[in-house]
């Protein structure tokens, strides 16, 4: 039987779960740096060798990374980049997730602009096919997320795919009251919307992402294992998670035991598996996630093109475009 590092290699890929803001290698953040007159705090190569105690230190490094993209053109270079990158290790299709609370040194309309000319000039160079979507941090207001919304509406790009949130719920406590009117308002503007949800909250707040925004998708959802009632309507609702194994074998769980990635998996949860934050993950590439959750929840081979499948149906595009993915994917399967 082929290897399973050359088949997962050779497999075509969807990818929903993974920031912007952690794509950017440290050669490309240091060019930047001295453009501004300014040194990386380490090392481009040693950049990310850092270690965050938890999802608040991560953030924080987060905000200081993004300081040194100092100009639209080269937050256009970054879209690029990850673009092309994605498209080397035959990503199809790939929806990338930027936080503008993480770059306060441009508009939400610049950001837009910037990140769509990015992606259509890796696209044209043979990189995947990418979208982003928008997210709010759980510290803002209720306004703001109703104005960030109202900019995606005025300064909408076909490669503007939907509206997220993100941040650390369990400092923030629950906010999904605060910004309800902010995802019903994109959701009625055709916008998809995904929600960082059950990762640093427990079943409670999968719950509100599903009551409370009617979010189409859960970034992590993990911890919805803790509760099987709610396993079981995510898994009757067919509620896609974007699950992310490296990253919470990180952040979240100490013990890889209480993963409960196979639990999720026999309950027939739609699983999607994505890389979160490769460049703090040692360059993590997606066919590496791949073979590490196989290796981690002794996936079959079906099981790990199911998992792309479930991110074909789960992606926020078109019906034409799902429809050239899903043939890729038989196409691979008749090899």
């Amino acid at each position: 039987m082929e290897d399973l590092t050359v088949f997962l290699r050779r497999m075509p890929k969807v990818e929903l779960h993974v920031h912007l803001e952690s794509t950017m290698p440290g050669e490309m953040l240091a060019r930047f740096a001295s453009r501004q007159g300014r040194e990386l705090p380490r090392p481009a190569e040693q950049l990310y060798d850092c270690s965050a105690e938890d999802l608040s230190d991560f953030l924080s490094f987060l905000d200081g990374i993004c300081s040194f993209v100092g100009t639209p053109e080269e937050l256009t270079e970054a879209a690029e980049h990850a673009a092309l990158a994605a498209g080397e290790e035959n990503i199809l299709y790939s929806e990338l997730i930027l936080n503008p609370t993480h770059w306060p040194q441009f508009t939400a309309a610049e950001i837009i602009a910037a990140v769509t000319a990015g992606f259509d000039r890796g696209r044209a160079a043979g990189g995947a096919d990418c979208r982003f979507t928008l997210s709010l941090s759980r510290t803002q207001t209720g306004e703001e997320a109703l104005a960030l919304e109202r900019t995606m509406e005025m300064h909408r790009t076909p490669r503007l795919a939907g509206l997220s949130v993100d941040g650390n719920e369990a400092l923030s406590g629950r906010t999904g009251e605060r910004f309800r009117p902010a995802f019903l308002a994109a959701k009625a503007a055709g916008f998809g919307c995904t929600v960082h949800a059950g990762e640093s909250s427990g079943p409670e707040g999968v719950r509100d992402a599903l009551d409370l925004l009617k979010a189409d998708r859960l970034d992590h959802g993990v911890r919805a294992a803790e509760d099987p009632n709610l396993v079981e309507r995510l898994a009757r609702e067919r509620v896609p998670l974007n699950i992310c194994l490296t990253s919470n074998l990180t952040l979240l769980y100490r013990r890889p035991e209480d993963h409960p990635l196979r639990r999720l998996l026999d309950a027939g949860a739609a699983v999607t598996l994505n890389r979160d934050d490769p460049t703090f993950l040692g360059g993590l590439t997606l066919t590496e996630e791949l073979r590490r959750a196989a290796e981690f929840a002794s996936m079959t081979r079906q099981e790990l093109i199911r998992c792309q499948e479930n991110a074909v149906d789960a992606a926020f595009c078109g019906a034409e475009t799902k429809a050239a993915l899903r043939e890729a994917l038989t196409e691979f399967q008749r090899g």
